[in-house]
């Protein structure tokens, strides 16, 4: 019955409110009580109805009024475009490997792991004891955690041969992220205007941050064994750049594993041009078939600033990552990264340090390189299988990618757009190159989530293919 009377007077009220000025008081609840004879509760639920439509708005205290037409009207921001003039420098869009989507497409785009590929319990675990402790009310130091810097420190200098020196753990500065010690290392280092040599396909986040601090980049080709060194060389001799930014380990995007021999004949050429290897080794912790032993590790001179990263193999919430830098080039580096942060949360590195001083650390590395192996070779299988147009996949023994070359007539932007409509999420692989690409690639993750799908996302990206 309440019901019925509740939408006898939501009927009511509307009629009166089509004639009604815009901004008219209704009657009061216990007028409209006495009128249609129903209990304040009922005309209350008429009331919430109607303001749920749109048609009223209450103030509280006040009464309730005839919603006001808000007529529509242009934004005028034009002022803004003398504000702020030209920008500096362009910044690139962002990849599309971070675009999220619903669950119930396939992605095949990110450059993250699964949350099946992490350490979730560890992490949890972790935080739980960091809120307990000092960690969460205290400031730590400018360059870190002393026992977080002395791990990285550490495992440093577990894979140097003997015969060289350690880093020492003040060598270390945490960073919240990598993204944040690229741009720190680029400004420090590198400079405004100057130039710096990267390998082309490279990490899209570091002409990123390229693109934020100034720095101009010199590309340097690469491919699936690492960068050309004669190359590299001549680039060295014609821009006199005193920088070149690498992935040694399973490069993003190509995969990429450097050879010993290539790995000396770099550090060769950046010695002899007094210059500095800047090492991403984002992938330590995703080897495969193979372990990723840093460059930094064949090193004490001070060539190369190391930067490792926590964050895609611990948990993406804890962002934490470090360079190690000696000599003088380690003192810039603190002194911007204090300029921009003046520290890094206590309780992320409390967290960071936490999970991978765990014992069963090292138990989940060894379970993440079977999941890892499991999921690219049944990627690479389907891919077989399902896109015959592209050319033969090199299978890469780390990382979480790989780098698929597609015919060179091949429309990458038709091809995301009608992966998408079918399901698919896939990275064409355009914002990898820092100069126009060199041919037709896509990225794809097989760290991505339900594996089981891989193969029906294979058959999707070969029906594309093929309708072009």
């Amino acid at each position: 019955m309440d019901n019925d009377s509740s939408g006898r007077i939501v009927a009511g009220l509307a009629d009166w409110i089509a004639t009604a000025a815009p901004g008219a008081r209704l009657p009061s609840t216990r007028a409209l009580v006495a009128r249609y004879g129903a209990s304040p509760v009922t005309v209350q639920k008429a009331l919430r109805t109607l303001a749920a439509r749109g048609m009223v708005e209450s103030r509280p205290g006040v009464g309730t009024f005839v919603r006001a037409v808000r007529v529509a009207r242009p934004n005028d921001h034009g002022w803004q475009t003398a504000a702020l003039g030209a920008p500096q420098h362009r910044i690139p869009h962002l990849s599309p490997a971070l675009r999220t989507y619903p669950n119930d497409v396939i992605a095949l785009h990110s450059g993250y792991p699964d949350r099946e590929l992490l350490p979730e319990r560890l992490v949890r675990a972790a935080f739980t004891r960091a809120a307990r402790g000092d960690a969460a009310v205290n400031r730590p130091p400018a360059a870190g955690l002393p026992e977080l810097q002395s791990w990285f420190a550490a495992e440093l200098g577990a894979a140097m041969p003997a015969g060289l020196a350690p880093p020492a753990p003040s060598d270390v500065v945490v960073f919240p992220g990598s993204q944040s010690g690229l741009s720190t290392v680029f400004r420090a280092v590198v400079g405004a205007g100057r130039p710096l040599l990267v390998e082309s396909p490279t990490y899209w986040g570091a002409m990123l941050a390229a693109a934020l601090t100034g720095v101009r980049l010199v590309p340097v080709p690469s491919g699936t064994h690492g960068p050309d060194p004669d190359a590299l060389e001549r680039a060295f001799e014609q821009t006199g750049a005193r920088a070149f930014y690498a992935q040694p380990a399973f490069a993003n995007p190509t995969g990429a594993l450097w050879s010993p021999d290539l790995a000396d004949r770099v550090l060769g050429i950046v010695r002899a041009h007094g210059a500095f290897l800047i090492e991403d080794d984002w992938a330590h912790d995703f080897g495969i078939d193979a372990e990723a032993v840093p460059l930094a590790a064949r090193d004490d001179s001070g060539h190369v600033i190391h930067l490792r990263s926590l964050t895609k193999s611990v948990s993406p919430t804890v962002r934490i990552a470090a360079v190690t830098a000696r000599g003088p080039v380690r003192e810039r580096v603190l002194a911007d990264a204090q300029a921009e942060s003046m520290y890094v949360s206590g309780i992320l590195q409390a967290v960071a340090l936490d999970v991978v001083t765990q014992p069963a650390w090292r138990t989940h590395l060894r379970s993440l390189r079977q999941q890892l192996a499991a999921r690219r070779d049944l990627l690479v299988g389907a891919l077989h299988e399902h896109v015959p147009a592209a050319g033969p996949v090199a299978v890469p023994p780390g990382g979480l990618n790989l780098w698929v070359r597609l015919p060179d007539a091949t429309d990458l932007t038709r091809l995301v757009r009608d992966c998408e409509t079918a399901g698919v999420i896939i990275a064409d692989g355009n914002a990898w190159f820092p100069a126009e690409p060199t041919g037709a690639y896509l990225r794809l993750n097989y760290a991505g989530p339900h594996p089981g799908a891989f193969p029906e996302g294979a058959r999707a990206v070969g029906r594309a293919l093929a309708g072009q």
